[in-house]
């Protein structure tokens, strides 16, 4: 069948564009302040200086006892970026992990993966991870490195993304780029104020993509609306909505495997897709992302907070998927691979979280405190079909794939598979002994209850469970700019899946609890800031175990432990030139897993050496700016066994950006070139579902846009 037609027709963006219209604005011109250049930075740059991610509230960097990587507005554009692998690349703490092209994305942070089910919010709120958010209406991307029990209950110990709309602002601009491919890319970017005394506030952002990627077979599309309310109801009051809604559709890429299970494929063409089949259908991905929020101010010392959102994914997947062969598990020493039919149609995810929240600062017994309480309140279904992937014939790597006859096999009934409700009371404390020292403590009890079903709809675990989530940091300022800590968190996070090959296949463990110690430091010198943090992370290891004969189980044994160091820059070197830098350098080790093989080396798509670098540079040329960038990553294994190791790479970016006045309004207009040596390296080679897969990083790629601010 031929793709679906746009649920956004263009029309929509051209009814944007004729909101441009200079006799509209005329006529609007007495209730709208002056014009805001969407396209004018402020003085920081790519530095940032708060986030929200860190706690319940925004707060400065410089006060935050964590680690916190910021990607604001201008790195988003400069970058040109679409996707969250796109942004990520610039922190060397992160690394993709099972990211396929035009599937949903998934990394992991320090060594562990993050958890689609838990590891995503938009503003603060927990979203459906399953989804590759739309970053039109963003306004910068925040990343918590390490564990967030207190902040979110059940998470993963790599980290938490929290993504930052854009609220609203005068602001009337369109943006169009292509790719070498012959990519079409429109988005608008409307705002204003409105109301006898301005107390409205709209911000809607538009946007349609024709995919082309550089993988044969592999194109898409993607139409992304989104709607932000802001109303200032009093002097106290405010009242924020957010609305977005997004349909994206793009054939989805399968991996490589290890060939024979002991060797990596070589010689081998990013251009080129595996198992590609007629009748296979591009993925289809519809999300719905709601959030509002109420804050009231009682006084200068207290104010109190609601918010609640809801977050809906429903993915359709017919694909043709290349997996294992004739030898196992994985592609044939000769390059054969199996190909199957899968098909996963109406998997449908729901996120619904509310949260009511207290904030206050006051004076007890000579010390300060800065006192927040909470209560939240969460509930997740999953609901799926059995499962389907049935096998069609055979493939070679070299050689491509015949053409084959899709199953008529029919696909069963939806059936629900997990039904999470998580309950949070928390609390945390910030008490100021003096100007120098401070203490944060704080923790959240968690009541868990999940009930789970295998395929064909019998009830399996049903757990019930409280865990309490402490979180305790004690903070040096030995000087206004300069903040030492030491940090210990605790966490809880959802088990994992059994794969299909496994004896138990499709049983979803229990909830694993993972523990945390850090240092860090922060500094901030004239235009310039600084960071440092060393950590140490537990977590119980969840793997597929060999009980011999070609049997496995998915089992929780042993634990995996990550020891790290991680070193940060970002902000002005000198008046022409900004960078964005960072280093990680990571130790990963499983112990007492029951498998000695898996013991003893580094983890799986974890190399101990990952640096990445964005720069900026301001030519003599009115508004001329050159961008550059480089990535590196040393060796990693790319099997559990650590018998088998992907070389190391650097890649380097380099683009530039040129403001200008066309017709009257201001113009940016931006080239980028991405692996500008045309590098070939593996960029993924982690585990999925028990599976292993390897991923090829992105032959030479170039982006041509133009922005327009009315």
């Amino acid at each position: 069948m031929p793709p679906r037609p746009p649920r956004l027709p263009l029309s929509l963006l051209s009814l944007g564009l004729a909101l441009h219209c200079p006799h509209a604005l005329a006529e609007a011109s007495v209730l709208l302040a002056p014009v805001q250049v969407s396209e004018t930075y402020d003085n920081d740059g790519y530095q940032a200086r708060q986030a929200a991610v860190g706690g319940f509230q925004p707060a400065p960097l410089l006060d935050t006892p964590a680690a916190i990587s910021v990607f604001n507005q201008q790195l988003l554009e400069d970058r040109q970026v679409r996707t969250l692998s796109q942004l990520l690349q610039s922190d060397a703490s992160v690394g993709e992990s099972y990211a396929p092209i035009g599937y949903y994305e998934n990394f992991n942070v320090r060594g562990f993966e993050l958890n689609a089910a838990s590891s995503y919010r938009i503003n603060g709120q927990t979203i459906t991870g399953e989804q590759n958010v739309a970053l039109e209406n963003k306004q910068q991307v925040e990343l918590l490195k390490g564990l967030s029990g207190l902040q979110s209950g059940v998470s993963e110990p790599g980290g938490l993304v929290n993504y930052v709309t854009k609220r609203a602002a005068d602001v009337r601009s369109v943006s169009v780029s292509t790719n070498e491919q012959g990519e079409r890319y429109l988005a608008t970017d409307l705002g204003g104020w409105f109301g006898s005394e301005r107390q409205f506030g709209l911000r809607a952002n538009l946007a349609h993509e024709d995919i082309r990627s550089y993988v044969d077979h592999a194109d898409g599309k993607r139409d992304f609306a989104s709607l932000a309310f802001d109303w200032q109801l009093n002097a106290d009051a405010t009242l924020q909505l957010d609305a977005e809604y997004q349909h994206r559709e793009q054939y989805s890429v399968p991996g490589y495997q290890l060939l024979g299970g002991s060797e990596v494929p070589h010689g081998i063409d990013p251009d080129e897709r595996l198992a590609y089949q007629r009748w296979a259908k591009p993925v289809q991905n519809d999300s719905l992302n709601l959030g509002g929020r109420f804050e009231y101010r009682f006084n200068e010392a207290w104010s109190g907070t609601l918010s609640a959102s809801r977050s809906k994914v429903v993915i359709d997947d017919y694909s043709a998927f290349a997996w294992g062969s004739s030898e196992g598990a994985f592609f044939g020493s000769d390059g054969d691979y199996d190909i199957y039919d899968f098909r996963s149609p109406d998997d449908t995810r729901r996120t619904d979280e509310a949260q009511a929240l207290l904030n206050g600062r006051f004076d007890a017994l000579g010390l300060g405190h800065e006192l927040t309480l909470g209560t939240s309140v969460q509930r997740r279904t999953l609901d799926q079909r059995p499962y389907y992937n049935e096998w069609l014939g055979t493939g070679n790597i070299q050689t491509g794939a015949p053409a084959l006859v899709p199953s008529d096999k029919p696909v069963g009934a939806s059936e629900r598979r997990l039904d999470s409700r998580q309950y949070g009371l928390f609390i945390s404390d910030r008490i100021r002994f003096n100007e120098q020292w401070q203490a944060m403590l704080g923790a959240r009890e968690v009541r868990l209850d999940e009930k789970t079903w295998d395929e064909n709809g019998v009830a399996g675990r049903h757990t019930r469970q409280y865990e309490l989530l402490p979180n305790a940091a004690l903070i040096y300022k030995p000087l206004p700019d300069t903040t030492v800590y030491a940090s210990y968190a605790k966490g809880l996070s959802a088990g994992g899946t059994a794969p299909w090959f496994a004896g138990n296949a499709s049983e979803i463990l229990a909830p694993t609890t993972s523990h945390q110690l850090e240092l860090g430091l922060k500094h901030d010198w004239q235009g310039l800031s600084f960071s440092a943090a060393l950590f140490q992370i537990r977590q119980a290891y969840q793997y597929a175990r060999p009980d011999g004969a070609g049997n496995y189980t998915y089992v929780q044994q042993g634990q995996q432990e990550n020891t790290g160091l991680e070193l940060a820059a970002s902000g002005w070197v000198t008046s022409n030139l900004q960078v964005l830098a960072s280093a990680a350098a990571i130790r990963a080790r499983v112990q007492n897993s029951g498998t000695d093989a898996y013991e003893g080396h580094q983890a799986i798509n974890v190399p101990r050496l990952r640096a990445a670098l964005q720069a900026e540079y301001s030519l003599p040329v009115p508004g001329l700016a050159l961008l550059g960038g480089a990535r590196y990553s040393a060796s990693k294994y790319a099997s559990q066994a650590g018998n088998v190791e992907v070389g190391g790479y650097t890649v380097f970016d380099l683009g530039s950006r040129y403001r200008l006045q066309v017709g009257g309004y201001e113009t940016v207009l931006r080239l980028t070139v991405d692996n500008v040596f045309d590098k070939r390296y593996w960029r993924d080679v982690g585990d999925y579902l028990g599976d292993n897969y390897l991923f090829q990083g992105a032959p030479r790629t170039a982006r041509l846009s133009a922005s327009v601010s009315f």
